[in-house]
């Protein structure tokens, strides 16, 4: 089972997966560890990572970007009104969500960002199982901090269109801060005072900042403070408006006319602050930018500093929300932990430096914290791995409030209650009562609109409680309602029941003896009956009756819905893979051509007469001049049909050819063989020559019968018999 943590970036998207006792970055098909959060449309297939980006500039108003941002939102949400501004493609309504109309397969198609989001999943999904040799079920995705319950829904929904399976959608700060705090073995322990980190993460277009409280085997998120509109891409804005209005004065030339011409400039500039952030100065070179015009200029990191000066004071607005959330000052941090691309600006850093009066740190990998964090837990939540205890403790950023319908039995009960607070810890489950004779419905919502991005609809879900009567008696039922927002952030009302009290005795708990002057335990009545019957009372307790049928309408895709898009995300994958396998056998054929044609006056002229040539030759020119005429759009079929005319009268040939290098290879074995043998005969022969020979200088042994000269016992030494 694999174990995948995915970055889902607004720029780029990281994926990271656990093993090898530890979190590995995967490397797309072209070598990257970030594949570009692009989704294109052809006339052909779709071109979805690096194939979206390498397209993109001759294929504008077909590349759909910034999905993650427009997921789960609204056409009239002013925040899809910026977007614009980043987004080459038209953005339209589709049923009540914001989408994006292209050009596929030759006709206009409408794709809402739920559906772009799950093609771009998909994808990343392909990378890692190529990547891993396992097919890849479950994961861990990360989000902003801000986004609602719709907006969580809309991910989740998108996972499951791409056939993935996501264990916990986690905020981007808290997964860098468990990517931070896991690692570690030097926190405090739980009766010592917590480690304060701010994570201070800035990419492309978020800003977040996010103050944790870290303890043996634990982290807390204590608050939480962002800006939506604070990024990499609103610098480029600054240097792109600033180059415009240079290069309309030098150039008369209006790039913001022109969508490819502002492409090629924000492209440059993304270069060029690059640059400044380790150089002094830097040029700007942009070749036909348009109107077949070449710009040329250059900035100073001073120059930089002054665009970017309104964005810098607002460098530490975030932090400072953040601190007194969690009612602590700057000098209570005991560390702050820069992640995302854009905290490499030099201005940006000091800014925030100064507000704290102590240094930063970049322990982590900027680019890559959050999808390590991510693999950190969804290898947590796997069974198959075997991972330190680590607890994550959430919090809730938008106070979530409950309203119903006043019962005509109770004119004074309150309609709504706020049941989860902001800063509450999250997950959290909470149980509502209900007095009620009949079925009633309740409706979720954010209690405060005004804080959430853009104009959100505050509406979260509707509820609808079944199965509600009146007693026997004619009495309230009561209805038990469990409310959970889960790991995801996500609100559900998962079950109901009802319930009735009943009377039942239970002891008086007896008070404590007193003690006296020695410390023992008095007897205050020492008359006391030993057998009187402990004293009882009587209480109400609740019993669970029964389960109550509930139905729920929330932002999330109905099942119908879902399953209709994930078919017809199955069908283009379907038509992308044929047009990959396409264009593989028109390449495979060109290949073919041009290889036949240099070796039929190579190493296959020996085998074929001139007829054969002259056929071969004929055959090859024909396919070649259909290939890039009426063969340029051709199906796959046509490519294999040209390739088996070619082997047709090509085939003899090369089998030819490859028998006579069969033969020779035999004829080569054999004579390595030959070889070998008579090797292993000559080492047998010497052998026996050797033993020959050492038996031959051995000195004959004697016989046991025979007795050698030096056994030979003298005259003199023979003994008389005794008389």
């Amino acid at each position: 089972m694999s174990v995948v943590g995915i970055d889902l970036g607004t720029l780029n998207s990281v994926i990271a997966v656990a093993r090898n006792r530890g979190v590995d970055v995967i490397t797309n098909e072209v070598s990257n560890r970030a594949t570009p959060s692009l989704v294109g449309f052809g006339p052909k297939s779709r071109y979805i990572g690096e194939a979206a980006k390498n397209q993109e500039i001759s294929n504008l108003k077909n590349t759909v970007s910034s999905f993650t941002r427009l997921a789960g939102r609204s056409i009239n949400d002013p925040d899809v009104e910026i977007e614009k501004d980043f987004v080459s493609a038209p953005l339209v309504d589709v049923g009540g969500q914001v989408g994006a109309e292209v050009t596929y397969l030759g006709k206009k198609e409408k794709f809402t960002a739920t559906q772009i989001v799950a093609m771009f999943l998909t994808r990343l999904k392909a990378t890692a199982s190529a990547e891993l040799k396992l097919p890849v079920a479950d994961v861990v995705l990360s989000c902003p901090v801000w986004y609602t319950d719709a907006q969580r829904r809309a991910i989740l929904d998108a996972a499951d269109i791409a056939g993935l399976k996501c264990l916990r959608l986690i905020n981007d700060t808290t997964a860098t801060a468990l990517g931070y705090g896991i690692t570690k073995t030097d926190l405090p322990g739980p009766e010592e005072k917590p480690r304060r980190v701010v994570f201070v993460d800035i990419g492309h277009s978020n800003y977040t900042a996010s103050v944790v409280e870290f303890r043996k085997g634990e982290l807390a998120v204590k608050s939480t403070a962002w800006d939506r509109h604070f990024g990499g891409r609103n610098f480029d804005k600054a240097l792109v408006d600033h180059f415009a209005k240079e290069f309309k004065e030098k150039y008369k030339i209006d790039i913001h006319e022109n969508a490819k011409g502002k492409f090629r400039v924000i492209a440059g500039v993304e270069k060029l602050k690059k640059i400044l952030s380790a150089n002094q100065a830097a040029p700007l070179n942009i070749e036909s930018v348009m109107n077949d015009i070449d710009v040329r200029s250059m900035l100073k990191r001073e120059e930089l500093e002054e665009l970017v000066k309104p964005l810098i004071e607002r460098a530490t607005i975030p932090i400072e929300q953040a601190l007194a959330e969690a009612k602590l000052k700057p000098e209570d941090i005991d560390a702050i932990e820069m992640v995302g691309g854009c905290t490499r600006v030099p201005s940006l850093k000091n800014a925030i430096q100064e507000f704290f009066g102590k240094s930063l740190s970049f322990t982590l990998n900027q680019d890559e914290a959050v999808a390590r964090g991510c693999a950190f837990s969804c290898a947590i939540l796997s069974p198959v791995f075997r991972v330190r205890d680590f607890s994550v403790h959430d919090i809730v950023h938008y106070p979530i409030e409950f309203a119903w319908e006043k019962s005509d039995d109770i004119p004074d009960e309150d309609t709504s209650l706020t049941v989860f607070n902001k800063g509450n810890v999250m997950p959290s489950t909470k149980i509502l009562t209900f007095y009620r004779k009949h079925a009633f419905d309740l409706e979720a919502k954010y209690a405060k609109p005004e804080m959430l991005p853009g104009k959100t609809n505050p509406w979260i879900g509707r509820f609808s409680v079944k199965g509600v009567k009146a007693d026997a008696k004619g009495d309230f039922m009561i209805c038990k309602l469990k409310a959970r927002l889960n790991v995801h952030g996500i609100l559900n009302v998962e079950s109901g029941y009802y319930v009735e009290e009943t009377e039942v005795e239970e002891p008086i708990p007896e008070p404590p003896k007193e003690e006296n002057k020695d410390g023992d335990a008095m007897d205050v009545d020492a008359k006391e009956d030993k057998d009187e019957k402990p004293k009882t009372r009587k209480v109400k307790k609740q019993q669970r009756k029964g389960d109550l049928p509930l139905s729920a309408g929330t932002a999330a895709l109905d099942q119908a819905s879902k399953e209709a898009a994930t078919e017809k995300e199955s069908q283009m994958i379907m038509e992308d893979k044929l047009v990959a396998d396409t264009e593989t056998q028109k390449n495979e054929l060109e290949s073919f051509i041009y290889e036949l044609r240099d070796k039929i006056h190579g190493v296959y002229a020996e085998y074929a007469n001139d007829d054969e040539k002259s056929r071969l030759a004929a055959k090859l020119e024909t396919i070649e001049d259909w290939l890039y005429d009426d063969g340029d759009d051709a199906t796959k079929a046509q490519y294999v049909s040209k390739m088996e005319d070619i082997r047709s009268i090509a085939g003899p040939i090369i089998q030819r050819y490859n028998d006579k290098i069969e033969e020779e290879r035999q004829k080569v074995l054999k004579k390595q063989q030959d070889a070998h043998a008579a090797k292993q005969a000559e080492l047998e022969r010497k052998k026996r020559e050797a033993e020959s020979k050492k038996q031959a200088e051995a000195p004959p042994e004697p016989k046991d019968s025979e007795m050698s000269d030096a056994d030979t016992l003298k005259p003199d030494e023979i003994e008389e018999p005794s008389a």
